[in-house]
């Protein structure tokens, strides 16, 4: 079931979230090419599929919460709490913001996230490792919680499981941009941008 579901995802990927052109990235780089993960981590079978597969692979790690910072994460756990509660092995899930609300309780966690327990931290696509760092960093700045998995949808290979390895961090991710670029199926061409123009991620 798993499998399949790994199949399903990566065509889902390489077909609606893999484009060429010119890109700015979250980190700062350039890039020829953009992992659009909001594309299927919002869609009904990007959903479903994400969540099935990373049920799968925290079964055994006794998870009393799952997290990330906000915006990739957020539509991922989102189904992984409705799916894992379908299947009867509820998971809380938390959102972990960029800069507090100036109204409000002013929190940096969103969600029901536990003073002390075991949680994972994910993401959407990682380039370096900043996204991720930075859910780790206020995590462990607001809480007593143990970082027992770190996972990410997508792998760009530029630099994130290194610098996450240096700072005691295992980075596993269900796909890398290889799996993509060599993947079956057509990829979305962006209309070409005007010379020296370069469209940016957010």
């Amino acid at each position: 079931m798993i499998e399949e579901s790994k199949k399903g995802l990566l065509r889902l990927l390489k077909g609606k979230a893999y484009s060429k052109g010119f890109f700015k990235l979250t980190s700062g780089k350039e890039s020829k090419e953009y992992v659009d993960g909001k594309m299927i981590t919002l869609s009904p079978e990007g959903a479903y599929w994400t969540a099935e597969i990373l049920l799968d692979l925290i079964a055994e790690d006794k998870v009393d919460a799952v997290g990330g910072l906000m915006i990739g994460a957020d539509p991922i756990l989102g189904a992984l709490a409705a799916i894992s509660y379908l299947k009867k092995k509820p998971i809380s899930t938390f959102i972990v913001r960029k800069k507090i609300k100036p109204h409000g309780k002013q929190k940096w966690i969103e969600g029901p996230v536990p003073k002390r327990g075991r949680v994972v931290i994910i993401d959407d696509v990682t380039t370096t490792g900043g996204s991720i760092l930075e859910a780790i960093k206020i995590v462990k700045e607001h809480t007593q919680c143990e970082i027992v998995k770190v996972i990410t949808l997508v792998d760009r290979l530029e630099g994130a499981k290194e610098k996450l390895e240096k700072e005691g961090y295992h980075l596993l991710s269900i796909f890398t941009i290889n799996d993509l670029r060599n993947a079956g199926g057509e990829h979305f061409e962006p209309s070409q941008e005007p010379t020296g123009k370069r469209a940016t991620s957010f």
